[in-house]
């Protein structure tokens, strides 16, 4: 079983304007309620920024912030909120994380026309840089400092609309904004692939992950369900398939399968974080059954994945939907509003500490996939999204045109015009979701036709390349053996030998992808999946080196 993810994608291609991101940090003081300003992004004409308050006292607070900005620039769309007032001057008032723990954070954000920063701020009545109650006039930030960070201007105006807008993750769980390095782990990677969790340590790849997505989770009459138990949670490893060299045992309340070697992997690399995902391609035809009652199909994946004999495995859950409100496998048309309102259940149920991210199409086309479902206003519960840039073309049409199947730009003579990264990426920056929450995807794989003639891209071709478990794809580990890249194009490889056309990512491109993924203010990159590597992790260490 692989997960195929054919899919039509198009979009506007990004426009891009360079300007200096500033940053205005504004010290916290102890026993006080303190708020900083960051600007995230500066694209010239409009920037993207937020603040984070932090309840320095020893009781549990709610928060108003008051915050004028410079002639010139005013507040166009935000999220994590509630603002009042116009003009210059805005009072912003907390919305779901309107209560503040004690030593705890809060945070909200706001797109601006124009890119200046506040000139003044408080805090519940006082001084957001000391919490103290200011004599005269609210606080004034320093100047921005220059920050190295280039952002590119979205090729739209984001959202007016502050409920169609999205946030920055407010989660703690959240680190490294901008370096993260999700990878998935599959399932049913243990059978013919013989893919173990030892294998993430063994080929290097637990000291590069921040992230892992355990796939897939199932819906069944609305509810989450696991889709394989005896992978999941009951197969015995011996200690030499152990990650910690220890053998599983037949104990009463023995946790053994992936959730027990996962378990031993988090001790020995505390910094990852796992996350259950649900979904893909083959299950996505069962969550109109979720999206009919959002309340129950939260509560049972809380309670899946809080099961307390792996409660401690997993730090949050992902959704991977393919497609709400269009079609995939099957046709969904459960209505503009339920994804939104999947997510919105989702962490209603499983609070502010857990990380809840999503898997999104990248179907940038007018009145494509992005724009069938509200993503926009479901952005402001997840932290972070992940669209699905990769598929683009491949053998499922099999005469071609051949054309790479994750190609960065949108480069003269694509099969199909916006069928690429950057257009994706700019149409949900258009959309007013922020950069930060974007992560840019990577295919540990290739996929091929074959009864090809001509090198060039655009050539015509008679079928899907043989694969080593599927037709026309192929992973990664094999095509660099099998067909050394001898060509790129869109910012990608390709390879054309012996009548076959295989198209993939290398370190080389992979390093192209991660310069852009930076320059674009992206929060990190993520991958389908870890098998694809080479035995040493070739590919994901393109990915954190070029994300250092």
């Amino acid at each position: 079983m692989f997960k195929l993810r054919a899919r039509l994608l198009a979009g506007a291609v990004v426009m891009v304007a360079t300007a200096t991101v500033g940053v205005v940090t504004m010290a916290n003081a102890a026993g006080t309620v303190t708020a900083a300003y960051t600007q995230t992004s500066n694209w010239g004409s409009g920037a993207e920024g937020k603040y984070v308050i932090t309840n320095g006292t020893s009781s549990s607070t709610t928060w108003t912030l008051t915050f004028t900005l410079p002639a010139g620039t005013t507040v166009s769309s935000s999220w994590d909120a509630s603002l009042t007032g116009t003009g210059q001057t805005r009072t912003a008032t907390g919305t779901w994380n309107a209560t503040i723990a004690p030593g705890g954070t809060a945070s909200f954000g706001f797109n601006t026309a124009g890119s200046g920063t506040p000139t003044a701020c408080t805090i519940n009545g006082a001084n957001c840089t000391t919490g103290s109650q200011p004599s005269a006039s609210p606080s004034t930030p320093t100047s921005p400092s220059a920050s190295p960070s280039v952002s590119p201007s979205p090729s739209k105006s984001p959202s007016t609309s502050p409920s169609a807008s999205p946030s920055p993750s407010t989660s703690p769980t959240n680190p490294n904004p901008g370096k993260k390095v999700v990878g998935y782990f599959t399932n049913w990677a243990q059978y013919a692939r013989n893919y173990h969790v030892k294998n993430i340590v063994t080929s290097g790849s637990a000291a590069k992950l921040t992230h892992i997505l355990y796939a897939f989770g199932n819906i069944s009459g609305g509810q989450c369900v696991l889709s394989d138990t005896y992978n999941d949670y009951d197969r015995a490893y011996d200690a030499a398939g152990s990650v910690d060299g220890v053998a599983d045992t037949w104990d009463a309340g023995a946790l053994r399968g992936n959730f027990g070697q996962l378990r031993k992997l988090k001790k020995l690399y505390p910094n990852i974080k796992v996350i259950f995902s649900i979904g893909g391609w083959t299950y996505s035809k069962n969550f109109p059954a979720a999206a009919a009652n959002p309340t129950a199909f939260a509560n049972s994946c809380y309670n899946m994945i809080e099961d307390p004999r792996w409660a401690d495995v997993f730090d949050g859950i992902d959704i991977d939907w393919e497609y709400p409100n269009a079609c995939g496998e099957t046709c969904d048309t459960s209505g503009f509003a339920s994804f939104k309102n999947l997510m919105s259940a989702l962490r209603t149920r499983f609070g502010a500490n857990y990380l809840i991210t999503a898997a999104i199409t990248a179907d940038g086309s007018n009145g494509g996939k992005i724009d069938a479902a509200d993503y926009a206003g479901a952005a402001q519960y997840v932290d972070w999204y992940m669209p699905m840039s990769y598929d683009f073309f491949g053998a499922f049409n099999a005469q071609g045109p051949t054309a790479p199947h994750s190609p960065l730009n949108c480069y003269a003579g694509i099969p199909q015009a916006g069928f690429c990264t950057e257009a994706a990426i700019a149409k949900l920056k258009g959309k007013g979701i922020p950069a930060g929450k974007l992560l840019i995807g990577i295919g540990f794989y290739g996929r091929g036709w074959t009864g090809v003639t001509q090198a060039a891209p655009g050539g015509t071709a008679t079928g899907a390349a043989p694969g080593t478990f599927e037709p026309g794809i192929d992973d990664y580990h094999t095509l660099k053996n099998t067909c050394p890249a001898n060509g790129t194009v869109g910012g990608t490889a390709y390879c054309f030998s012996g009548g076959k056309w295989w198209s993939y990512d290398t370190p080389s491109t992979i390093a192209g992808k991660m310069t852009w993924a930076k320059n674009q203010s992206l929060g990190g990159a993520f991958f389908w999946e870890l098998f694809g590597d080479t035995s040493n992790g070739e590919l994901i260490t393109a990915i954190k080196n070029g994300l250092a």
